[in-house]
């Protein structure tokens, strides 16, 4: 019985870790995009303050 518990909370432990893992890759994407539309912004307003 113990052996089924611990090998559940393995299977837990694991689910966490994708959730995780896609929690962070989305995060990255996102700060990726918004960093380069925020660079382009300010390339923009430079040109205008020129």
């Amino acid at each position: 019985m113990s052996a089924a518990l611990a090998d559940r909370k393995g299977v837990t432990a694991l689910e966490y870790g994708v959730i995780a893992a896609v929690t962070i890759v989305v995060g990255l994407a996102a700060f990726a995009t918004i960093g380069t539309d925020l660079a382009a912004k300010f390339a923009s307003v430079d040109g205008l303050l020129k």
